[in-house]
């Protein structure tokens, strides 16, 4: 199985919780409609990697960048970078028959994740950032979600469980796009403007 990295060990979580449409300007840059109720799709545990690895069956795979919250107990027990990869052509076939995203969203590697590190502070003072080759390109704070991290867990809890060491990825804000081989990502995450996290990846 896949593993992540918290505190220097290694955890194997059973899978990867999704909330999509989560940020408003994201609905908006993808012309979608702001769902009535909470959208999830899942990734499984073949999903996780600490590299980036561009799929090789594919022409249009975007970047989704969010926080990431490790789940224990039913709780957050830790935050990290997370990306969100997406075959962005493939999803849009998919949507536009009404048909399930998996094919698009939970491939090889399309769950990408720096280490994570404890945390039990107020998940609205949480923000990140993503600069691919220098540039800005995602930056967001957890106070412009539609739907906040505990509101999502008792959600999810409401229809499936949560394993301990489960992964909930939050949502992505506006700013999503397309990327290439050799692209240099970093991605940070800051608590109360101090940073946390920051890890750079290279697109293999």
């Amino acid at each position: 199985m896949k593993s992540i990295i918290i505190n220097n060990k290694e955890l194997y979580p059973s899978k990867v919780v999704c909330i999509g449409r989560n940020y408003t300007e994201h609905i908006k840059e993808l012309n979608n409609e702001t769902p009535d109720s909470m959208v999830f799709f899942f990734k499984p545990n073949s999903s996780i990697s600490d590299k980036i690895v561009f799929p090789s069956n594919s022409n249009s795979c975007h970047y989704e960048a969010e926080l990431s919250f490790l789940i224990e107990e039913n709780k957050i027990s830790a935050v990290a970078f997370g990306l969100d990869l997406t075959l962005r052509d493939v999803q849009s076939k998919l949507k536009e028959k009404g048909l399930p995203w998996e094919r698009a969203k939970a491939f090889r590697n399309s769950a990408v994740f720096s280490k994570f590190i404890s945390f039990s502070g107020d998940e609205s003072e949480l923000e990140l950032e993503l600069y691919i080759n220098d540039e800005l390109k995602q930056k967001a704070s957890a106070k412009l979600m539609i739907n906040k991290p505990k509101e999502i867990i008792t959600e999810v809890l409401s229809f499936c469980d949560f394993e301990d060491g489960d992964i909930l990825m939050s949502g992505t804000p506006k700013g999503v796009g397309s990327f290439n081989k050799g692209d240099i990502f970093l991605g940070k995450v800051f608590y109360k403007n101090e940073l946390l996290i920051e890890e750079r990846f290279k697109v293999n």
